[in-house]
């Protein structure tokens, strides 16, 4: 069934039921307004505190962009990106784009304007829908990119250069288009990357975004009566795929503009959710709130909620330790997965197997696992191998790259390049990665691009950057910095020059030493992690 379905279904079954709710704290609460009542509002009027969209509306919305989409020429397909902040209009542009055939690409809205520029040509976009944060880069790049992309602008007071998302919705018709969709025609491109530089296209099937629904309300047991609180930004595999459970057994979901402790308890009571997904950070700063008193759990209405997830990064066991001491009547489940494998879910603990945490857990619904040796062959369970999955979900490629398609795709088995071992009751443990990437508050981080950055500093003469552990962010990005001979560096120096990278590239933490490199010249960055990461720090790090 293509995941356009499961959303028609749902308008014919549950149209005046509430099917998404928006919340941005930001804005005063007093300002609440249905989407009925939006739309009697002017575009350019304010921003409001919640909003709220049915079955049927949201339905309605996707057609219109659909049939908005094929006027303007776009053919099944064709590319469509999606350069948004969490907001209502999200899930209804991402769906439009599927409903008339064309291919969604959604885009990381932390890239630069090079990187949104690469992304466009690597997926091949005809389309980019963008929103008022993103106004500076797309103007730095907009000269180039206008002449092969149509500009739709989702925001108050349009750019000459784009055109208006709410004036062209408006006139398109809210009839679904005659437009033949099967479980095997390509649905999204998602972005990906190893170390070496910008991220890799990820091409997926409508059956691939179908499986992940099916599997994350079974994984979760959700249903009809559940409210999922959704956090992370929609452009990430976790942060949608998760929602497809509510999608998959039309229930209510709450998207939450914020993740301080106070909003995110305060969405939890006030809309009544019953289950949330977190990133570690964020369940730490929960923790956190609640030891120092700085929130009181009374205060709240939580006892509806009764699961709590993470996933995109390694959860010490101690966390949810600690977690399960505030809420002990929790259900708690890991989630492991790629992009590449239509995000979460190929491998996951299991609800039921809390008493496992540390372990990534099980095969996935639907899913196969093996961990193999350098020869392809499966290792003994203890024994450290490569673990592969396979199943439905997996990418049907990298997007026009078949050279970095064969070297992870291999007879319908995903090479993960994550290292593993499996314990004699079968549940697979992470022990390391093959790639560099440093996973930051469940955030990639490429080391290279950091690398190449920093090289271009007058006085740096060797650079690496590697992962170190942290409490809160699961890692850091930390970087080794050798200084030139007969120069001197203060990291005064070292943070000023890292001002024009993005905020969230920035290493956190500078160690001025010799960078050490193998026989062939590249940076050993296995010597590197196990000479300022010690198990003691580790230790000390995951556990206290």
């Amino acid at each position: 069934m293509p995941i356009t379905d499961l959303l028609e279904r749902n308008s014919k079954l549950y149209g005046e039921e509430v099917a998404l709710v928006e919340i941005n704290p930001q804005i005063r609460e007093e300002q609440r307004v249905t989407w009925k009542e939006y739309e009697l509002i002017q575009p350019t009027s304010p921003s409001f505190y919640r909003r709220s969209i049915t079955w049927a509306v949201f339905d309605e919305k996707a057609n219109r962009v659909a049939n908005m989409l094929i006027e303007k020429g776009i053919r099944p397909g064709q590319k469509c990106a999606v350069l948004l902040m969490n907001c209502l209009e999200w899930l209804p542009i991402y769906f439009g784009i599927l409903k008339s055939g064309a291919i969604a690409v959604p885009l990381n809205f932390r890239f630069t304007a090079e990187e949104i520029d690469y992304c466009l040509k690597a997926s091949d976009a005809d389309v980019l829908f963008y929103g008022p944060e993103f106004i500076g880069r797309i103007e730095d790049i907009a000269n180039k990119i206008k002449k092969n992309t149509l500009l739709i602008y989702v925001g108050d007071q349009c750019p000459s250069y784009a055109e208006d998302y709410f004036r062209l919705s408006s006139y398109a018709s809210s009839v679904a288009p005659r437009i033949l969709i099967e479980d095997k025609n390509e649905a999204a491109i998602y972005f990906s990357s190893g170390t070496t530089g910008f991220p890799k296209p990820i091409l997926l099937l409508h059956e691939a975004l179908s499986q992940s629904a099916q599997m994350e309300a079974i994984h979760h047991e959700t249903t009809k009566k559940d409210n999922f609180l959704c956090i992370p930004p929609l452009y990430h595999t976790g942060a949608k795929m998760h929602w497809f459970g509510s999608l998959y057994t039309g229930s209510k979901a709450v998207i939450l503009k914020g993740n301080s402790p106070e909003n995110i308890l305060s969405a939890v009571s006030n809309e009544e959710c019953t289950i949330v997904w977190l990133l570690v950070p964020w369940a730490q700063d929960i923790l956190a709130a609640l030891d120092s008193g700085k929130l009181k759990k009374e205060d709240y209405r939580l006892d509806q909620w009764r699961l709590m997830h993470i996933g995109a990064q390694p959860v010490p066991p101690s966390l949810i330790k600690r977690w399960l001491e505030y809420f002990p009547n929790h259900k708690y489940d890991t989630n492991y997965g790629l992009s590449e494998s239509t995000g979460p879910g190929c491998v996951h603990l299991g609800m039921e197997n809390i008493h496992k945490v540390g372990a990534i857990g099980v095969p996935g619904y639907n899913w196969k696992t093996k961990i193999i040796d350098e020869k392809g062959d499966k290792v003994k369970p203890g024994e450290v191998g490569e673990l592969c999955v396979k199943g439905k979900g997996v990418m049907v490629e990298y997007y026009k790259n078949p050279e970095a398609t064969a070297e992870v795709l291999k007879n319908g088995w995903l090479h993960t390049g994550d290292m593993a071992r499996q314990d004699e009751d079968g549940f697979i443990y992470l022990v390391d990665r093959k790639k560099d990437v440093i996973i930051s508050g469940g955030e990639n981080l490429y080391p290279v691009q950091i690398e190449s950055f920093l090289a271009a500093h007058s006085k740096i003469h060797d650079v690496a950057v590697i992962g170190l552990p942290d409490k809160r962010l699961g890692e850091i990005a930390a970087a080794i910095i050798q200084v030139k001979e007969g120069m001197t560096l203060t990291e005064d120096e070292v943070n000023e020059f890292c001002k024009d990278l993005p905020r969230y590239k920035r290493p956190r933490k500078l160690i001025f030493a010799d960078v050490i490199r193998n026989a062939t010249g590249k940076i050993d960055k296995p010597k590197l992690r196990h000479s300022y990461s010690t198990d003691r720090l580790v230790e000390q790090q995951y556990n206290s």
